[in-house]
């Protein structure tokens, strides 16, 4: 790793790195139960812990949480290493740090996928990858789930199943300074934003009974004002202010 990186408050370009023969006495001292030489030691190996935590932290994962997560690794390594083995301590602590750091993955999703989904979503790159090279060609999703024997459906879900999420501020395109990000691309068939979907579905939990129910008569039900007034009993002037009000509040919350 070039220059100096800070990680939870520690700083790359501080951290003393060891000799061989200094790494051996370390650890001769640290399997004596000397606790400030296993500390030594400890900080001595994590620039370990970060050059496996570069690998994914561009992924979306927090680098404090994975560093956090290595360092697990590399305290199990340390108090696990025998001296005896004739490796050296980095092999043996870069395959453990590795895995914690991949079971803090998997155990920080928020979308757990299940076992059958993910089997299908195998099958079907599997699938995909052998008639790319049969025929030079990529299948389609309806030639994929004729293959697998299920619907387009059901291979579109598994694939976006296993596949990595992306942030809605992701750059896509940029040109003359200006980024276009994913947020801007999303959108439905009419054009509307997803983004304004669920800012208009978080506001409309602001309004109360009466002024959801009028928004619901008017802009779902397609009704006019005489017509919501009739229903909710009250004067078509009621209805103007009430549903004037209702969308000034929606308005400053969506802001």
């Amino acid at each position: 790793m070039n220059g100096k990186v800070e990680v939870t408050g520690i700083s790359t370009g501080s951290l003393k790195t060891l000799s061989d023969e200094e790494a051996e006495e370390l650890m001769k001292a640290v399997k004596a139960g000397d606790r400030q030489a296993r500390r030594d030691f400890i900080t001595a190996n994590l620039l370990l812990v970060l050059s496996e935590v570069s690998k994914i932290k561009k992924r979306g994962r927090n680098a404090d949480d994975l560093f956090q997560a290595g360092c697990v690794g590399l305290i199990k390594a340390v108090d696990n290493f025998d001296p005896g083995m004739n490796v050296r301590f980095s092999t043996y602590a870069v395959p453990m740090i590795a895995g914690e750091l991949r079971r803090s993955i998997r155990q920080s999703c928020v979308l757990k996928v299940g076992r059958s989904t993910k089997e299908l979503a195998y099958r079907a790159l599997s699938a995909k990858e052998a008639a790319a090279k049969e025929t030079g060609n990529e299948p389609d999703t309806a030639q994929l789930a004729e293959k697998l024997g299920c619907s387009e459906k059901q291979v579109r879900e598994a694939l976006d199943a296993i596949a990595d999420p992306v942030s809605l501020y992701e750059p896509v395109f940029g040109c003359d300074g200006d980024e276009l990000y994913l947020s801007d691309r999303l959108a439905d068939a009419d054009g509307e934003s997803w983004l304004d979907r669920i800012a208009l579905r978080e506001a409309l939990k602001h309004c109360t009974r009466r002024e959801k129910k009028l928004l619901g008569i008017r802009y779902y039900l397609g009704r006019t004002q005489t017509e919501a007034a009739a229903e909710l009993g009250v004067s078509q002037a009621q209805i103007s202010r009430l549903e004037r009000g209702a969308i000034e509040k929606l308005r400053k919350l969506m802001d």
